[in-house]
């Protein structure tokens, strides 16, 4: 059996999926070969692979920290939730089918055999996989089918390391409890648990620690202190809407560039966004409240996992009257996937794909309409984007009318542009992507991770600086022939590119689980 160790917590948003990228670059930074792993996942947040299959974005993250691609052999098993019962399931990264709880639970009959002949495939290939479990492995509820705590550490022959938040409170009586909880062969997996964001002296922790060692017969192996990170987490956790994760004061925020994304309750890929939350000059807002849409200088509609269900979500909570109101002010606004669809004329849903709702009307803001499809669209793709680089006291010579831009494409959506209507991307297939108003105030596009290509992402924001009554976006696209553009002044950026400042936040993690971790036991826990 190939060497592997697993992280499982004592709940939800303990954080097993941080600790487990960590634990992955500070094994790559020793030179090991590792891969993460989980089984199933729950989150609206996904990637495409390179050969075009879905996965969820924890797995991607891991994977980064490891140093190596992302395959869906990492995350065989994602849920997308559609409603408060029901999923799309999304296996080897196609779509299965759309189930409520109780199907799911009767596929994971034979789902069980599957998980367990990708784990051994992916562990063939690296000197060990470093697993991450879900919720709590003490959902005894759920033990008999369980493939992603304790059953998959079975299954493999897996060590566990258990993690409990203390900043959430309680920490010593969830780890006892969900301990007790366990079956005694299931204890016996456990070889050491981890204390998780601590503020304080650790020293005030060691007498309850000691205790919890002579109670549960199982060593702690460090406490980690708390801290925040600009590294993507998983939608159904984050701290991010509610601005928990923000560093920046409020008192200077008003000197930022100021981007609003509208909080939809199945809001997908949020993701799409950390880039900019990177940028020094960008303050983002996930926007939960109508009147929060005003002053903004970009409204962004995000990525939907059932946008006619959020579309009508827009009209019901007073979103339509803010959004018009600002886009006749001139707020620039852009739409991402469902974003996009919303943005145009019909939405159509005749086969149900994402919801009941058959048929709504967009907000009429892109002459476009789209159709859902019963076949999923799933691709990286490349593209140009009629944009350009700034000139800076005309030290620059000329303009750029054009960057080339990546991204993925994951929807059931088709959408047809009317006639006149200005598409915006040229994608390397020949086709063309997305939509643009006359002004090129509104527009939208189905790429995913559009802010991570660098060039574009410091444009844009160059653009946003700008005084709206003195110039707008030159977006229209029209089979590779752009309009040249000027642009005056700069915003104020970060130096490094986003892959610069993800691998700084990933080296300042693990340096931080080697310091007040004991790698050593962990070391040997996984067999080295």
């Amino acid at each position: 059996m190939k060497k592997n160790i697993m992280f499982q917590g004592t709940g939800s948003s303990v954080g097993k999926s941080l600790l487990t990228a960590g634990l992955c670059r500070a094994l790559f930074n020793r030179g090991y070969s590792v891969a993460p792993f989980k089984s199933q996942n729950m989150a609206l947040n996904s990637f495409i692979t390179r050969d075009g299959k879905e996965m969820g974005r924890a797995q991607v993250v891991q994977a980064e920290a490891a140093g190596i691609e992302p395959s869906v052999e990492m995350n065989p098993i994602l849920l997308k939730p559609t409603s408060h019962v029901g999923s799309q399931v999304i296996i080897e990264g196609k779509v299965y089918g759309n189930l409520n709880a109780g199907a799911y639970q009767k596929e994971k009959v034979h789902l069980k055999k599957k998980v367990h002949q990708i784990y051994q495939s992916l562990s063939e290939k690296y000197e060990a996989v470093i697993i991450e479990g879900a919720g709590s492995p003490a959902e005894i509820n759920l033990r008999e089918h369980d493939l992603v705590n304790m059953g998959l550490a079975e299954m493999v022959d897996a060590p566990v390391i258990l993690i409990g938040d203390i900043d959430r409170g309680g920490v010593f009586a969830s780890i006892y409890g969900t301990v007790m909880l366990l079956e005694p062969e299931e204890r016996q997996r456990i070889k050491g648990f981890i204390i998780n964001k601590f503020r304080g002296d650790v020293e005030i922790l060691m007498p309850g620690i000691r205790m919890m060692e002579e109670r549960i017969g199982i060593p702690c192996l460090g406490v980690m202190p708390y801290d925040s990170f600009m590294i993507e987490d998983e939608d159904s956790v984050t701290g991010r809407f509610d601005g928990k994760d923000s560093k920046k004061t409020a008192e200077l925020k008003n000197h930022f560039i100021k981007i609003g994304v509208i909080k939809l309750p199945y809001i997908s890929n949020f993701t799409d966004f950390m880039p900019l939350e990177m940028e020094k000059n960008v303050n983002l807002t996930y926007i939960q409240d109508p009147e929060d849409c005003e002053d903004q200088d970009l409204l962004i509609i995000p990525g939907s996992k059932n946008t006619l269900h959020d579309r009508r979500f827009l009209t019901e909570q007073g979103f339509d009257e803010k959004i018009y109101r600002q886009v006749k002010k001139g707020t620039r606004l852009m739409g991402i996937c469902g974003g996009y669809q919303i943005l145009g004329g019909t939405l159509r849903d005749d086969h149900q794909v994402e919801s009941g709702i058959k048929e709504i009307n967009g907000l009429g803001l892109l002459d476009i309409d789209t159709v859902m499809e019963k076949e999923k669209t799933t691709r990286q793709i490349s593209g140009r984007v009629p944009f350009f680089r700034h000139e800076i006291e005309s030290t620059i010579s000329g303009h750029e009318t054009e960057t080339t831009i990546t991204g993925y494409e994951i929807h059931m959506g088709r959408t047809t542009r009317k006639e006149g209507a200005s598409p915006w991307i040229a994608l390397e297939d020949g086709s063309l992507d997305g939509s643009v108003d006359d002004r090129g105030q509104i527009f939208g596009t189905y790429l995913h991770g559009i802010f991570e290509n660098d060039d574009f992402r410091r444009n844009m924001l160059a653009q946003l600086k700008r005084n709206p009554e003195e110039a707008v976006f030159n977006l229209q696209a029209d089979e590779g022939i752009y309009e040249k553009a000027d642009i005056t002044s700069a915003a104020a950026i970060s130096e490094l590119s986003f892959k610069e400042l993800k691998n700084q936040e990933y080296n300042r993690l693990a340096s931080m689980m080697e310091e007040h971790l004991d790698m050593d036991a962990l070391m040997k826990i996984i067999g080295w």
